[in-house]
């Protein structure tokens, strides 16, 4: 047996060890609801791989298998490494997992004009602004990281107006930075929903001054996703365990920007037999690889979503 191979049978392996991760109450809560709305948003920057076809499975499943509450968002905000030939393989993948929605297609891409916006309500209501520092300058302000979360700094006051007047002659952009003490002085305390019907407080401040407006494009993850599931009408947004501390900002964002805060479910990822989560990153096999390997890939993945015990 050749090495690829070896590595899609362990892939297979690891996927029948999985645990459902919808209970038979949630299940019965998803019927009596008829599904909730939601959303399936991939990065076309390479091919799907079993841990996106867990994610968009459980999103299926979420929206009882209904088309029309299922929703297919494209975040192709970086141009640099989106390619359409990724939109295509994803959505033929999707459609091999007998997952279907009946919307066109969002392209985050085609939505800059409404992050535009966001960002300019935002800088009237003097809750970002533009910070003119390199990487390599940031780096000085920097604290290390607690828990995983690296705190972003206040840079409002870090460089001279003359230093600013000459980047900007040059042509250099600023990233746009949230003022989280601002911010969370305007929301005061504020908490999300968990499907099972828990609330839970949020903590944005424990993230600083982030990056809500980008050099390169017009927006971050965190603000296009935000506006994106509300104009979308999303009532429950899936996603892995890995972002669940983005959820903190997304309600922050939320509260800033007038808009409805959706339920939130955020499922276990799947570990490689190294220890890390599937990814891209980490060079997992491709749907494509495993359908062409194995015919049997959507029956177990079916079988793990739902807990009948």
């Amino acid at each position: 047996m050749n090495k690829n191979s070896t590595i899609l049978d362990n892939t297979l392996t690891l996927l029948e060890k999985i645990e459902p991760v919808i209970s038979n109450e949630l299940k019965q809560e998803i019927i009596r609801k008829k599904g909730w709305r939601t959303r399936f948003a991939p990065s076309p920057t390479g091919f799907l791989h079993i841990g996106h076809a867990f994610a968009a499975l459980i999103g299926w499943q979420i929206a009882n298998q209904n088309p029309e509450k299922f929703l297919l968002r494209i975040d192709d905000l970086d141009f640099t490494r989106c390619s359409q030939k990724y939109v295509n393989q994803l959505i033929s993948d999707l459609k091999w997992l007998d997952i279907n929605w009946t919307a066109n297609e969002l392209y985050q891409s085609q939505r800059l004009s409404h992050y535009s916006r966001a960002l300019q309500y935002l800088f009237d209501k003097d809750l970002i602004y533009p910070c003119y520092l390199s990487r390599s300058e940031l780096t000085e302000f920097l604290s290390p990281p607690i828990e995983g979360i690296s705190k972003q700094p206040n840079t409002r006051q870090s460089l001279s107006s003359q230093v600013i007047a000459k980047r900007q002659q040059k042509g250099i952009k600023p990233v746009l930075r949230l003022d989280m003490k601002k911010a969370i002085q305007k929301v005061g305390s504020i908490s999300w929903l968990n499907i099972d019907g828990t609330s839970l407080k949020a903590e944005p401040g424990k993230f600083g001054d982030i990056i809500l407006g980008r050099r390169d494009i017009t927006a971050s993850y965190h603000l296009s996703v935000v506006l994106d599931d509300a104009q979308s009408n999303i009532e429950v947004v899936t996603r892995g365990e890995d972002l669940r501390h983005s959820t903190d900002i997304h309600c922050l964002l939320q509260n800033l920007l007038d808009l409805p805060s959706p339920i939130y479910f955020h499922h276990p990822l799947i570990f490689g037999e190294d220890g890390n989560k599937l990814s891209k990153r980490h060079k997992s096999p491709s749907l494509v690889d495993l359908r062409n390997y194995k015919e049997t890939l959507n029956k177990i993945l079916n079988t793990k979503m739902l807990n009948d015990n």
